[in-house]
């Protein structure tokens, strides 16, 4: 609405689209075309074409100058021609300026040849960029800056992706030959919303749609693995029966022939199984469909639990303990909290769990770690280490979460970001965590609560399906002196718990302990 009410001004109507990459900027001005063609557009707008203006195929193959421009004037001339009735659509309009310009400083390109006539109303453009892209680019120019009316593309919500995935149905099952179930178009919007973090709606709705629905047209169409193993076997027999027929064993030759005769039989029952069954009627793409695409894409397991992952959690502390002996409070605790989080009992913003072990040096800090790493995630390089030790300087925050723009190792990311974002699903294991310095907790304080941590690049790293173990010495030389002194069962145990409590207020913030 707000385009058409742009495009429909005396001067200045030049509406450019303004939002994240994703959001639909494109599909509106396609939609617009469409309510053209259909007649469904104010009075002013009723008599008019969309063109599109591919600024990449004008510059293309000009070798020498004046070529491109005289493509420019050509342009310029037949909407002149056509005043009134021609609009110009720029996808990614950010590249009229210094289009043309050929590396040269000073000569004229796209968007100063569009100025003037922008300024008088007599070219209509309507232009599609990210926020990022118009700030440095067309912002930069105030006079070509002017000349635009910028329109917001805010990303849709789950609610109207739903209802976009809804559109786009007819579309999917034409192209895949499955239908697809409201529940797998509702698992799509609400599933790439919470764990695909770095890209937008309805984009990554869309995409995660259109690859649940290619994995189960595959998966219908492929040989099933009943046919495969028995053809290799065919194939087997057939090797064996010339080779003793070449030895003059023509017995075991005969013999051999009946068993190929049988499991002929068997796969051609197989295949005609299969095939009626593929003809049947035409696959369908569910929400679990959607979740594994998921599952594969993040590595987070979003399906539903397992009968096989049901009994690994239910047997955690045994699975910890053959790797840990003792601590049994502590496997206790950890096993809990990972089985609130796999049966979605937990607070949606906060990682599955955040534990601080303390305690003397050897005791099994690190190795309670290790073995839930390996318990959960079927591997101990799924265990994210970090040694807070070298985070003990003011100016080492910069290296968990990546310098700023401008600083040296810009590009190069931070060393906890960066490596969460590639593993979200993992154990972080901050190594002697008292030693850094008082900033960092600052940083680690937004993690523990909210489960996010944005980067030096400006992306939002997801911390919830992570499981984070800090680990300290603080106050091991109470513990020893007890155990020296033998008074570390019963009653002793809670006053030394009590003494070792109170130097880590001394040591930690308030906020940082809760």
């Amino acid at each position: 609405e707000t385009t058409i009410e742009v495009l429909a001004r005396r001067k200045k109507n030049n509406p450019v689209l303004i939002g994240e990459p994703g959001v639909g900027k494109t599909a509106i001005v396609e939609g617009l075309a469409q309510r053209m063609v259909a007649g469904e557009v104010p009075e002013t707008l009723r008599d008019k074409r969309l063109v599109e203006l591919n600024i990449n195929a004008m510059v293309a193959g000009a070798k020498y100058r004046g070529e491109f421009e005289e493509r420019v004037q050509k342009v310029l001339k037949e909407v002149t021609e056509h005043q009134g009735e021609l609009i110009l659509f720029i996808d990614e309009v950010h590249t009229i300026v210094g289009a043309g310009q050929g590396g040269g400083e000073g000569g004229l390109d796209v968007a100063n040849v569009f100025k003037p006539m922008m300024a008088r109303g007599e070219l209509n453009l309507i232009g599609a960029t990210t926020l990022n892209e118009y700030q440095k680019y067309i912002e930069k120019d105030a006079a070509l800056e002017r000349r635009f009316q910028p329109v917001t593309v805010p990303e849709p919500t789950v609610a109207q992706t739903i209802m976009i995935l809804r559109g786009l149905r007819d579309t999917f099952e034409a192209h895949h030959k499955v239908s697809i179930s409201e529940d797998a178009i509702i698992a799509a919007a609400e599933l790439s919303d919470r764990y695909i973090t770095a890209r937008f709606l309805p984009d990554k709705a869309i995409d995660l749609l259109d690859q649940a629905a290619a994995r189960v047209k595959l998966s219908a169409t492929a040989r099933p693995v009943a046919v495969q193993e028995l053809e290799s076997e065919l194939h087997q027999l057939r090797r064996e029966q010339d080779y003793v027929a070449a030895r003059k064993q023509y017995d075991q030759a005969a013999e051999l022939g009946k068993r190929i005769e049988a499991k002929e039989a068997e796969l051609k029952k197989l295949v005609e199984d299969w095939e009626r069954e593929r003809a049947s009627g035409s696959a369908e793409v569910k929400a679990e469909h959607v979740a594994q695409v998921v599952s594969r894409l993040t590595g987070i397991p979003v399906n539903e639990l397992t009968v096989e992952e049901r009994e690994k959690l239910l047997h955690l502390e045994q699975r910890l303990h053959e790797r840990l002996v003792g601590q049994d409070e502590a496997v206790r605790a950890v096993a809990d909290a990972v089985r609130l989080s796999r049966a979605g009992l937990r607070e949606g913003s906060k990682p599955v769990a955040t534990f601080l072990f303390l305690g003397p040096t050897g005791v099994g800090k690190t190795e309670l770690a290790k073995a839930l790493a390996e318990s959960i995630y079927g591997d101990e390089h799924a265990l994210l280490r970090i040694d807070m030790s070298e985070y003990g300087e003011r100016h080492t925050v910069a290296r968990l979460v990546g310098a700023p723009p401008g600083y040296v190792g810009y590009d190069e990311g931070g060393q906890l970001t960066e490596k969460v974002r590639r593993k979200p699903y993992s154990v972080l294991l901050l190594d002697e965590i008292e030693k850094a310095h008082p900033d960092v907790y600052n940083i680690l304080l937004q993690v523990f609560d909210d489960g996010r941590l944005t980067d030096g690049k400006g992306r939002v790293v997801d911390f919830t399906n992570t499981i984070i173990i800090a680990t300290s010495n603080l106050g091991s030389d109470i513990i020893q002196r007890r155990l020296k002194a033998r008074e570390a069962a019963g009653e002793e145990y809670e006053k030394t718990k009590a003494e070792v409590m109170d130097v880590l207020r001394g040591h930690f913030r308030p906020e940082f302990l809760n």
